[in-house]
């Protein structure tokens, strides 16, 4: 055997020798064969037309896009505020995974005021909506819980005004005559805060309600504290937006 010969059977390892396989290679979006120049979208390969029609059709963030997640988010807090205050106060129950749903609602929404786009400010809009909407939802459970106590408290009282009329013989001048506020009871109704002042002051102690459970119940505070955290995840996860399109070449 002639040594050229034996130079043509020797494999060349060190040369790369790839084979063309004409039709094989498609775009991915309209799945046609690629024949000269072509793209590589987010490593997937596209013809020159469908490339151009993916660069113009990628929305672009605006600030009426995000005006319009910031309103959709404020619908999707008090949504969240509502489920969570309800679910509370029907059951009886500070069920923290109600937070996980309330990060869902909160981030579906802003999506859809924005029309899918993201990014770091939706993000934190995001953030500062799901926590509002699970710590101001201490605020109706307050006037839940008031609610409750005036009602058995008027039930106690009437039971004890029935007891006492059974018992004693009821005075015609005393059952005709109203009672009158006390002078201790104007002074009182004088020195109530103003309407404001005590919205403000309610909202303060709802915005710092997750923290203030840590200090009468630590161990249930800490795990509605980490689930809250989760859902403001979540939230978090969703208004990040569409992923970026990275268009490399023509090749």
């Amino acid at each position: 055997m002639q040594p050229s010969d034996t130079a043509k059977a020797t494999p060349q390892f060190e040369t790369a020798e790839f084979q063309t396989q004409p039709g094989k290679d498609t775009c991915f979006v309209c799945h046609q064969p690629i024949s000269g120049t072509y793209y590589r979208v987010n490593t997937r390969m596209a013809c020159s037309a469908c490339t151009e029609r993916l660069r113009s059709s990628v929305p672009k963030d605006s600030h009426a896009a995000f005006m319009r997640a910031l309103a959709f988010g404020a619908g999707g807090t008090i949504a969240g505020l509502v489920l969570y205050s309800t679910v509370t106060i029907v059951t009886g129950l500070a069920i923290g995974y109600v937070s996980l749903a309330v990060g869902w609602i909160v981030g579906k929404a802003m999506m859809k005021g924005s029309g899918g786009l993201g990014g770091r400010r939706y993000q934190i809009a995001a953030l500062i909506f799901t926590y509002a909407a699970v710590s101001l939802a201490a605020i109706p459970l307050f006037f839940s819980e008031i609610r409750k106590e005036k009602a058995s408290h008027a039930q106690s009282q009437a039971q004890s005004q029935t007891e006492t009329n059974q018992a004693e013989r009821p005075d015609s001048e005393n059952v005709e005559s109203q009672p009158q506020p006390s002078t201790q009871e104007k002074s009182r109704q004088a020195e109530r805060p103003h309407f404001a002042t005590a919205i403000g002051m309610l909202a303060l102690v709802g915005l710092a309600s997750p923290f203030l459970e840590l200090g009468s119940d630590p161990f249930h505070g800490l795990i509605g504290l980490v689930i809250l955290l989760v859902g403001i995840r979540i939230a978090w996860q969703m208004t990040r937006g569409r992923p970026p399109l990275v268009v490399d070449g023509p090749f």
